[in-house]
């Protein structure tokens, strides 16, 4: 066990629950993380190699030992092979998500999805138009099922493109048709990446690399997007709505249910279910005041932009939140969600639920949720949680909870901009913002948790940089009160005074880690505007406490689509300073962007700013000199 010594985390919350992990014996992910000191250097280096029986293979990076695998595999083969797949699962991850919702969608159509319904008829009819169906005298539901259909038509092969590439500005589309990386099919570029990578095949590291950026595009401007795009048709589009955050959400004299994963068609039923005057008396019978529903991870963030619906944490808190005590039910779906949980919450009286038939984990029940069954199953589960409450032991709530708002969609963004994007324009060319990093991404035990995030938020926005977030991070951003309306007195004068006049926070939450693709389509709208590229905008993503393949996926579609993205821990990609180079510098000359690793946050600050106020002189802006 983790002695609690120094802080592993700068919330607080996190340090008075890692301290009451550590009173009841509880392990959590420092812990196991400590437990694997020394990791292994060659796998830390993508030097490592364990795609064939005839391995596992590694290459010595200092010379002296084996230069090949058995197969004759170098280190530029073996390290791009390697990130590659990392981009293949990443982008399978998130686009397998998209279909779930396509399915949900199809299902709707069919009346054979009890409780779920279009709830964006006129986003529905929007996207129909580009996906080239026909809306016009069509009953909705009817428009839907066409929708769907096409939209499963992008998963496949027979295209020679997809078909939401036509959001990105036609400078950006000429770039990838001139590299060769117009992503073709969602699934056929990840099929095509995992043939690639097999033992025998591209050992071009080059080539191997192209296939990677139109892997990741593919999930970028495809699947990701239309995940986004259809869980706005089925559950709204976010607007601007005030919730809580951090541990101090969860209520002491309530039935606390926490929804944990990525997919809110789970976490919508459940929702519902809360909300049920059956259950809700249930609840007083059992000795409950009510019902408290709150997220962790990304299916939070699906409902707090939706329902205002509170974040008890992100991804390093998940196991911290079970230590409360308070917790009578977490239910799980897919994406982050640690193994070990399962194994925390049988030291309490928490019941954990597992519900997608593709994700089961030791330690939970599972009841599969289904499109014609989740409306059921929603409820007898809120039910089970229920009647789990009277089997509570001690409970330790060690905070209050912090004031938030979160949920700005596209849409919100441009309507309280009057409807247009020029007045974000006329801030950008006066300097009064001076221009705007995505901060995205999770968590990771070899980081101080929250501190990267946190740290490099407040520099830029100290420095009129307007900073917009998805996922982990606006967990983390939210606590530090960066997301309420007073939150611009950390700001410079000029973030500031916009900001004040829109009655908005400089830090603005754009959802789950999926609702990435938001950040593509709000650039590619300001490009338009500008009759610019992506790439010449003062405009930049970050990834602070990244760990997972979806992430290396995120950064590589942002910087394909012109984004220069800046990475806190390193990729294992250091045994091949061929991969390097290409990737922090060479895709400037390809792409327009390139990636920095910075693991230090003040100092990835400076880089941002010098970075954004180099694309400003490009476009003739002033820029300041740092």
């Amino acid at each position: 066990m983790y002695k609690i010594n120094s802080p592993l985390t700068i919330t607080e919350d996190g340090i008075q629950l890692l301290k009451k992990a550590e009173k009841d014996n509880v392990e959590t992910v420092w812990d196991r993380h400590k437990a694997q000191q020394p990791q292994c250097g060659f796998c830390d280096m993508g030097l490592s190699c364990r795609i064939c029986i005839m391995g596992p293979c590694r290459v010595d990076p200092f010379g002296e030992g084996p230069q090949a695998g058995v197969c004759g595999a170098d280190a530029d083969i073996i390290v791009a092979r390697n990130l590659c797949r990392m981009i293949a699962a990443g982008a399978a991850s998130h686009s397998d998500h998209g279909r779930d919702l396509v399915e949900v969608l199809a299902s709707v159509a069919t009346n054979s999805a009890p409780g779920y319904t279009i709830r964006e008829e006129g986003k529905l009819k929007l996207l129909a138009q580009e996906y080239g169906v026909e809306t016009e005298g069509k009953e909705i539901l009817a428009i839907a099922g066409e929708l769907a259909q096409a939209m499963m038509e992008d998963y496949g092969m027979r295209k020679k493109q997809i078909t939401l590439v036509k959001r990105a500005p036609e400078k950006r589309r000429k770039v990838w048709e001139t590299v060769g990386i117009t992503p073709r099919g969602i699934d056929r570029e990840t099929s095509e990446m995992m043939h690639r990578t097999h033992m025998g095949v591209d050992n071009n590291w080059q080539s191997l690399l192209v296939q990677g950026l139109r892997n990741a595009l593919s999930d970028g401007w495809g699947g990701s997007m239309i995940a986004t795009e259809v869980s706005d048709i089925l559950f709204g589009i976010p607007t601007p709505r005030p919730t809580m955050v951090n541990a101090g959400v969860l209520k002491d004299d309530h039935v606390n249910i926490v929804v944990h994963g990525h997919n809110p068609v789970v976490s919508e039923m459940i929702s519902l279910a809360c909300i049920s005057p059956l259950l809700l008396e249930l609840a007083k019978r059992k000795g409950a005041k009510g019902i408290n529903l709150a997220g962790v991870c990304c299916t939070g963030n699906e409902l707090l932009m939706r329902r205002g619906i509170a974040m008890a944490g992100n991804h390093l808190m998940t196991e911290l939140i079970l230590s409360t005590g308070a917790v009578d039910m977490m239910i799980v779906d897919y994406q982050c969600i640690m193994p070990s949980i399962g194994k925390v919450a049988a030291c309490y009286h928490t019941k954990i639920i597992s519900t997608s038939d593709k994700a089961k984990f030791p330690g939970m029940e599972h009841h599969e949720f289904h499109p014609e069954n989740a409306q059921k199953k929603a409820m007898s589960i809120v039910e089970m949680a229920i009647n789990n409450f009277p089997n509570r032991k001690e409970v330790f709530i060690p905070v209050k909870p912090q004031a938030a708002v979160g949920g700005f969609s596209v849409e919100t963004i441009v309507k309280a901009l009057g409807g247009t994007a020029d007045p974000l324009i006329d801030a950008i060319k006066a300097g009064k913002i001076r221009g705007a990093v995505g901060i995205v991404g999770c968590n990771n035990p070899k980081i101080m948790h929250d501190y990267g995030h946190v740290t490099l938020t407040r520099r830029l926005i100290e420095n009129d940089i307007l900073v917009v977030d998805t996922g982990c991070v606006s967990v983390a951003n939210a606590k530090a009160g960066f997301k309420v309306p007073s939150a611009i007195e950390m700001a410079g004068p000029g973030l500031k005074e916009i900001c004040g006049s829109l009655g908005i926070p400089p830090v603005l939450h754009l959802g789950s880690c999926v609702d990435n693709v938001r950040i593509l389509v709000l650039v590619s709208a300001l490009a338009n505007a500008l009759g610019v590229d992506i790439s010449d905008l003062p405009v930049a993503g970050s990834a602070p406490e990244w760990y997972s393949e979806k992430a290396v996926t995120i950064g590589v579609y942002c910087v394909a689509s012109g984004i220069t993205t800046h990475l806190g821990p390193m990729p294992p990609i250091a045994g091949s300073m061929n991969v390097v180079k290409l990737l922090t510098q060479g895709l400037e000359d390809v792409v327009g962007a390139t990636f920095a690793v910075e693991p230090d946050p003040e100092k990835a600050a400076l880089f941002l700013i010098r970075h954004i106020e180099k694309k400003r002189a490009g476009l003739g802006l002033d820029s300041r000199s740092l």
